[in-house]
């Protein structure tokens, strides 16, 4: 193309950008998504009765998600970056509003295991959005709107669950489905209207190989931690899974090394930046769902416990909701830290905030009142974290990776709650008391689960301290937001 028509197209373009509405877009859309995580946590104890299937088998609709979700998001990171970041956000929503239908439309397990596998699709949103703000944004205004869209994550998984709370208790169970179709409507809406394409597109030509190959790495490694404890963590299937993920993601790595446009650049993820980024996001993954899986047991278990609170569903989703608040309100925070010293110490603050939650949580678990604090002071690190990592994932590649690097750092999130959740479920399940001919999860087996949680974001400290130091002022992050030259073609 030459260059003439790309800059006819670009002043034509960018003359009606809103930055405002741009990034209250993009956010609402990141919500929209989150909310996937907690829409159908007030109905699993009812999910067998509604779908006319055995309690393993109804599971499936919370894990088909997950998995999805995992393969789609470095999928349609690689496809952003070639095609279009727009355009695979697009995608991305209609396959939740496609979802959100089915599983409206669902009174039994396939088709609703189909509908949460579409929603779960959906899960590139954040960071396509994300990488959006990166070609589209002022340099001024990208480190506070990438946080704020980076704590979506967390902000929509904590509003949603007392709304859905609400909606599960006093509607039939299909107006969660029904409200999350509305909800995505509405966020293809306002993207088509107010989101801008961008120009920068690496071209070339999609890894089918290398996504194959991941997705059945990805897919095995998850099954086996998710279904580990049920199977057995010594099970013929379990220890199956775990070697064909060594095997399976080894051969992967090797052929993505030796192609020439892989679906994952290794060898930018081996960046120093890049790669002990992940790691953090990992550890940060694994400490935030450390939370989610405690607080809620600790509210609803029944006071003869001596420490459960007896509370109601709806109440558990009150207490975690200022979590989401708090997190929103922590971004431009995050944003100005970023700024002045550096997404680096940014994140080594939200790991310490964190750890200190935990460590509060342990000594405070008699009242409401504790566990609505500590999920805020939790809720406030993640904030800090979360804003800082695609500051530093985006100042370590090139413009036209932005997607597929945001994407894979989405993706270390999600391992880390996924290795969370097994790890805490194994701890509760061998750590009980007897109540009422009933194992429930003892007081030493939350506490050991939340000291764990506060090593993890101990751990999240210790990899950040091994980054790069960053220039002041923000001057990386300017530099980052400046698309590359060669990368403005669009093929």
């Amino acid at each position: 193309m030459s260059d003439a028509p790309a800059l006819s197209a670009e002043s034509g373009r960018q003359a009606p950008l809103q930055p405002n509405a741009v990034v209250a877009v993009l956010a609402l859309a990141g919500i929209t998504v989150s909310l996937m995580q907690t829409l159908v946590i007030p109905i699993v104890p009812e999910l067998p009765n509604y779908l006319h299937a055995s309690a393993s088998n109804a599971a499936w609709a919370v894990t088909a998600t997950l998995l999805a979700a995992a393969v789609a998001t470095p999928v349609a990171g690689r496809l952003g970056d070639m095609f279009g970041k727009r355009l695979m956000l697009l995608v991305s929503l209609v396959l939740l509003v496609a979802g959100s239908v089915v599983c409206a439309l669902s009174d039994s397990l396939v088709p609703m295991i189909v509908g949460r596998t579409l929603q779960g699709l959906a899960a590139p949103v954040v960071p396509l959005g994300i990488s959006i703000m990166r070609d589209e944004l002022p340099p001024e205004r990208l480190a506070g709107s990438t946080a704020l869209m980076s704590a979506s994550l967390g902000v929509g998984g904590a509003l949603g669950l007392p709304a859905a709370a609400f909606i599960a208790g006093h509607f039939d169970w299909h107006v969660l489905f029904w409200t999350s179709a509305t909800l995505g409507v509405v966020a293809v809406a306002l993207v088509l209207a107010l989101v801008p394409e961008s120009r920068v597109r690496t071209g070339g030509r999609f890894d089918a190989v290398g996504a194959l190959g991941m997705a059945i790495g990805l897919v095995s490694l998850l099954l086996a931690i998710s279904k580990g404890a049920d199977w057995g963590w010594a099970s013929g299937t379990t220890l199956g899974l775990f070697a064909v993920t060594v095997v399976v993601l080894t051969a992967w790595g090797f052929f993505e090394l030796r192609t020439g446009q892989p679906l994952v650049d290794l060898r930018t993820t081996a960046r120093r930046q890049v790669l002990f980024t992940n790691l953090a996001s990992v550890a940060f993954g694994f400490s935030m769902f450390a939370m989610a899986l405690v607080l809620p047991q600790l509210l609803q278990l029944p006071t003869q416990t001596g420490y459960g609170l007896g509370r109601s569903m709806m109440t558990v989703g009150l207490v975690m909701a200022p979590q989401g608040l708090v997190m929103m309100a922590t971004a431009p925070v995050s944003a100005m830290i970023t700024k002045s010293r550096g997404p680096k110490i940014t994140l080594m603050i939200g790991a310490v905030v964190v750890a200190a939650g935990y460590g509060l949580n342990i000594v405070l678990m008699s009242q409401v009142w504790h566990l609505v604090l500590v999920s805020c002071i939790i809720g406030a690190g993640v904030g800090f974290a979360y804003g800082a990592m695609p500051a530093l994932i985006m100042g370590a590649v090139p413009a036209s990776e932005t997607a597929a690097a945001n994407s894979l750092n989405t993706l270390m999130r999600s391992i880390g709650t996924s290795v969370a959740s097994a790890v805490a479920g194994v701890i509760l399940a061998q750590l009980t008391i007897s109540l009422g001919g009933y194992a429930l999860p003892s007081e030493n087996g939350f506490k050991v689960v939340m000291a764990i949680g506060a090593g993890a974001a101990v751990l999240a400290f210790l990899l950040a301290s091994f980054l790069p130091r960053h220039r002041p002022a923000g001057a990386e992050t300017a530099e980052a937001a400046a698309p590359e030259p060669e990368a403005e073609t669009v093929r």
